[in-house]
Formats: C-alpha cells, sequence, structure tokens
C-alpha cells in the first residue's frame, strides 16, 4: 500500500505537468510547422522537449535552495535583486492573464460547440469559468484528483481520434521538407513544453521530495511528447500542404488543424472527437495554469492562503480574463502568440538557468543540490538558445514576409 501510494503521488505529479504542458497550442503546432515538413518539425519538437526538460530541472534546483511556498516572485527577489523582481511581475502577470484569456475564449466555444450552438458563446464561457474556478479555489488536492478525470478523457479521446485518423493517412505527404522555414515554428513549439510554472505548486504539494518531483517532471514531459509526436505524424501525413483546405490555407486564414481535417477525411464522427479531445486539453491546463496563477500571486503579495485571501486572489485570476475574452474574442490568439513568444521565453527558458547561475557561482549554494549536469557551459548553451528563440519571434512579428 506504502509503495502504491508513492507511486501514485508521482503519478498524480506527473499528470499535472502533462496537463499543464498541454493546452491551446497543440491545434496549431501542425499547422505552424507545416511548411518545414515532418521530419524538421519531429527534430525540433525533440528540441524543445529537451530543453525544457533542463530547464525544469534547473527550476526544481532554485525550488531546493528556497524555503516553503516560494513562488517565482522569491525566487527572482533573492537570486536577481530588483530588477529580476521587477521583470518577473511584469512577464509574469503578462502571461498568466494572456494565457488565461486564450484558454476561457477556447473553452466557452468549445462548450458552445459541444451544445450545438445553444445560447450565446459569452454564456457558455462565463460558465466554463463558473464550472472550474472552484477546484482551483479548493486547491492542489483537488486538482490533483480533477485532473485524473481530466487526463482519463484526453487520453480516451486522443486514442479514438488516432484509430479513427489511421484509415486516412498518406505517407507520401510527409516527404517535404524546409529547414529554413521549419525555424520558424520554434516559438509555438517552445511554448507547447511549458510546464515550469506549476513547479514551485507541485514541490509543496509533494513535500518537497526531490526524487518524486524529479521523476514527476520526466514522465509529465514525456507523456505529451509522445502526444504530440502521434499528433504531428497523422494531421501532416492526411490534410496536403497546399490547395483548398490545406495546411497552408489553415494558416493563413489563422485557423487550427481541426477544420482542415474534418474537410480531407469527411469522417462523421471524426469532429466530434476532436471537440471532445480539445475540450479535456483546454481544461485539464487551465485549471493547473491557475493554481499556478494563484500561487504566484499569494508569493508575490506575501498573502497566506487562507480563506478569505483566496477569495480575492481567485477574483483576480479568474475575473479579469473573462472579462477581457468575453470583450474581446478574437484577441487571444494574438495574446498567445506574444504570451509565447517571449514572456515563457523569458520566464521559463531565460530565468532558470540565470538564477542557477548566481545560485551556484555567486551565492555557493551546496553542489549536493544540482539536478543538471554540464556545469557554466550547459547553461551558457540554454541561455543562447532562449536569446534565439527570441530573435526569431520578433523576426516573426516585426519584419516583413
Amino acid at each position: 500500500m506504502k509503495i502504491f501510494h508513492s507511486l501514485g503521488h508521482v503519478l498524480g505529479g506527473a499528470l499535472l505537468i502533462a496537463g499543464t504542458t498541454i493546452g491551446v497550442g497543440m491545434l496549431g503546432m501542425p499547422v505552424a510547422t507545416a511548411s518545414g515538413g515532418f521530419l524538421p518539425a519531429i527534430s525540433l519538437y525533440l528540441l524543445c522537449w529537451v530543453f525544457m526538460l533542463c530547464t525544469g530541472l534547473l527550476l526544481l534546483e532554485v525550488c531546493i535552495w528556497m524555503p516553503k511556498e516560494a513562488n517565482m516572485i522569491t525566487m527572482a527577489s533573492k537570486l536577481l535583486g530588483v530588477p529580476g523582481k521587477i521583470i518577473c511581475w511584469a512577464v509574469y502577470l503578462f502571461f498568466f492573464l494572456a494565457i488565461s484569456i486564450a484558454h476561457i475564449a477556447s473553452g466557452g466555444n468549445i462548450l458552445h460547440e459541444i451544445s450545438g450552438n445553444i445560447s450565446s458563446v459569452w454564456i457558455w464561457t462565463i460558465l466554463y469559468v463558473v464550472i472550474f474556478a472552484p477546484f482551483v479555489y479548493s486547491g492542489t488536492r483537488t486538482v490533483d484528483r480533477f485532473n485524473l478525470l481530466l487526463m482519463a478523457g484526453l487520453i480516451i479521446t486522443y486514442l479514438l481520434f488516432v484509430f479513427t485518423s489511421i484509415p486516412f493517412v498518406n505517407v507520401s505527404l510527409l516527404e517535404h521538407r524546409n529547414w529554413s522555414k521549419a525555424w520558424l515554428a520554434l516559438p509555438i513549439l517552445f511554448t507547447a513544453f511549458g510546464y515550469q510554472a506549476i513547479l514551485p505548486t507541485l514541490m509543496n504539494y509533494m513535500k518537497r521530495d526531490v526524487k518524486k518531483v524529479r521523476l514527476a517532471i520526466f514522465i509529465g514531459t514525456a507523456i505529451p511528447l509522445v502526444i504530440y509526436l502521434v499528433w504531428e505524424f497523422l494531421i501532416l501525413s492526411i490534410i496536403p500542404l497546399e490547395g483548398p483546405n490545406s495546411l497552408a490555407e489553415a494558416m493563413k486564414l489563422g485557423q487550427t488543424a481541426v477544420i482542415p481535417l474534418k474537410a480531407a477525411t469527411q469522417h462523421p464522427y471524426l469532429f466530434s472527437i476532436g471537440k471532445a479531445f480539445s475540450f479535456f486539453t483546454m481544461t485539464a491546463s487551465y485549471i493547473a495554469i491557475s493554481l499556478a496563477y494563484l500561487d504566484f500571486l499569494a508569493d508575490g503579495l506575501k498573502w497566506k492562503k487562507n480563506l478569505f485571501n483566496k477569495f480575492w486572489l481567485a477574483l483576480f485570476v479568474f475575473i479579469p480574463p473573462l472579462l477581457i475574452s468575453i470583450s474581446y474574442p478574437h484577441i487571444f490568439l494574438i495574446a498567445l502568440g506574444y504570451a509565447g513568444g517571449f514572456a515563457c521565453a523569458i520566464l521559463f527558458g531565460l530565468f532558470p538557468p540565470l538564477m542557477v547561475w548566481v545560485g551556484r557561482h555567486y551565492k555557493r549554494y551546496h553542489d549536493d543540490t544540482k539536478q543538471l549536469f554540464g556545469g557554466r557551459y550547459l547553461l551558457t548553451v540554454l541561455i543562447l538558445f532562449v536569446i534565439c528563440e527570441i530573435a526569431i519571434e520578433i523576426a516573426s512579428h516585426f519584419i516583413p514576409a
């Protein structure tokens, strides 16, 4: 029983990481990577997975150095000083606001479609928040238990989607390769493996058992990687790159991969399965990210998480993005792009190696807390990789095609 409980704790943590990782970007990733081709896309998937695994382990190392309940604000303040604290506050607020808007807007639209377009979208958007906000307010244990159900639904609908799609696979569509265009998808793929926001919360929930959290990171990031690779294979081998109802057309129209997939297969149930899969994907990510947001605010404001304080924190977490998503239902794609390319890169790509550099070589924290080998050389490589990603994102937004 003790072994089962221990493994269950690790599995719950791994699924929270997986649920945080698999989110709003998944349905659009094949569209973003299509112009580069299948092989370049797979190479970038693996590269981004390794990178985000490394920064996650680095952030775990920082968590070990920090006191209980410490989140990113405390970490940045202690290791990067006042400038780091200010940047962390600004970028984190923007990141979570944008991500929350994307999840709420998409979740409301999915509920609207599942209901058969009954009533207005804004009503379903409000209902989406009202249904799932109490789980986040109840705390990590409740989110962990509920997330198991969401992940079960995600896996079941994903498998149904895979088996239903297999008859439509055309391997010849995977022969296209264009490495120069492939790199433009890096910011989106970079965001798709973001999970580090949940680590401080998970560290406390798992009673600061470093070995369990480390194992949860490996398992929790491997699950999305496998799901992404199979998803990429299916979409790029079913939907043509050029022509009507193609991935190139979806890219121009700002559509996800589900729309051209429906046209390419003409399967009566595939679109419905896709909507169900989208719901579980979106919601698992939404509640995990909202939980991390609430803990971040509690740490930054130095509020104890009693019932009264949590009520006001929850209002800030849920109400502003809800109002914005209702008022500007089409803004979330733009916000998501900037949040991923810049905010996610800074918070979860740049901050972890910088904080570890300071902690190891200036604060002189003990070597026995190291979670990643490589020393200064590897930290330098990780920092340079983030700088390249940000440069690509700037180019994609401000340099004419």
